[in-house]
């Protein structure tokens, strides 16, 4: 089944064919070149000039032939411009009304701002984790073939971000290239939601100051921490490497993760001796930490677990499915 798309191309080139042959048949007919390229412009496309010079029979034969193929063709060809503009129109007017519910209906989602390299590879560690991804971007060629739901428009306007369901979203990275938006966007975000959790990015060292400020709780520069993570390779490589599979590859069977203590949880009041967690569930607990945020790292059997604290533990995601199911058990 031919596409419109393919019709108007079908119909483009016999268009020109009927031009060429017009001109090539008055030609023929006794006209110059220059003639007969005019007149059989001024025919197919119903200009409604008169004619160069007078017709003989012939001419008036060929010319009446020329008037049904040609014209019939013209037509043929804008009434499929035509559709084409109308169903690109309409796909892309009701793809957007189809967005904007999906985004309507969506709770607990991250909102990115900017599709660039870092905003692409934190989409797609956001995706493989599990969390679903609103993007936004100004320039809608950017995200042409992003697969997460889109909204094209300034991230730093709060008609934008509430296009993206910032208001129920938990979380908003701010990831576009210029610090000063990025400080904008983390002001919206916290201004519009106060329990986001924000993530900014900042290409400067004195813009991590003022993004705190502004409300990010956390400020991550890409260029610093690629740096850090690349000296490591050379000071510590198995470590890094390690970590590195741990953390973001899918060649290994462990996993590092955080699981939260739930107030209602069988584990509040719990020592780590007590709970027993790598006999129950097979995770290394590699640290806890508290309400108030500060590590215990390689914490010690005696240690007792608090409500709001998270213990942060590698395992087989079997073993981290486990620990999570006790740690909710009531």
């Amino acid at each position: 089944m031919t596409t419109t798309l393919q019709r108007l191309r079908l119909a483009t080139v016999l268009v020109a064919l009927v031009l060429v042959l017009g001109s090539v048949g008055y030609w023929i007919l006794g006209m110059t070149p220059l003639d007969a390229a005019y007149q059989t412009v001024t025919t197919v496309f119903t200009v409604g000039f008169r004619e160069v010079e007078p017709f003989s029979a012939a001419e008036q034969v060929y010319t009446i032939g020329l008037i049904v193929i040609g014209v019939g063709l013209v037509l043929y060809t804008f009434t499929l411009v035509v559709q084409l503009v109308v169903e690109g129109e309409i796909k892309q007017m009701v793809g957007r009304r189809r967005m904007d519910k999906q985004i309507t209906g969506m709770h607990g989602h991250v909102v990115l701002c900017g599709w660039g390299r870092v905003g692409r590879a934190v989409a797609a560690d956001l995706s493989q984790a599990g969390h679903e991804v609103v993007v936004i971007d100004v320039d809608a060629e950017h995200l042409t073939g992003c697969e997460h739901r889109i909204v094209v428009g300034d991230a730093t306007l709060d008609s934008t971000l509430r296009n993206a369901g910032i208001e129920r979203a938990d979380a908003l990275v701010a990831a576009l290239a210029d610090d000063a938006a990025n400080l904008f966007v983390t002001l919206s975000g916290r201004t519009i939601n106060p329990r986001l959790f924000i993530v900014a990015r900042a290409r400067q060292d004195d813009s991590v100051t003022k993004l705190q400020r502004a409300g990010a709780d956390r400020v991550v520069n890409p260029q610093q921490l690629g740096g850090t993570r690349m000296a490591s390779f050379v000071v510590r490589p198995h470590v890094a490497e390690f970590i590195d599979v741990v953390m973001h590859e899918r060649s290994m069977e462990f996993r590092m993760q955080e699981v939260p203590v739930p107030a209602h949880s069988t584990l509040v009041g719990a020592t780590l001796a007590t709970a027993d967690l790598r006999e129950r569930t097979g995770v290394l607990v590699l640290a806890v930490r508290d309400g108030n945020g500060a590590f215990a790292s390689n914490p010690p059997p005696d240690t007792v677990l608090h409500a709001g604290d998270v213990i942060i533990a590698v395992g087989t995601e079997v073993d981290l499915q486990r620990l999570e199911d006790l740690t909710a058990a009531r």
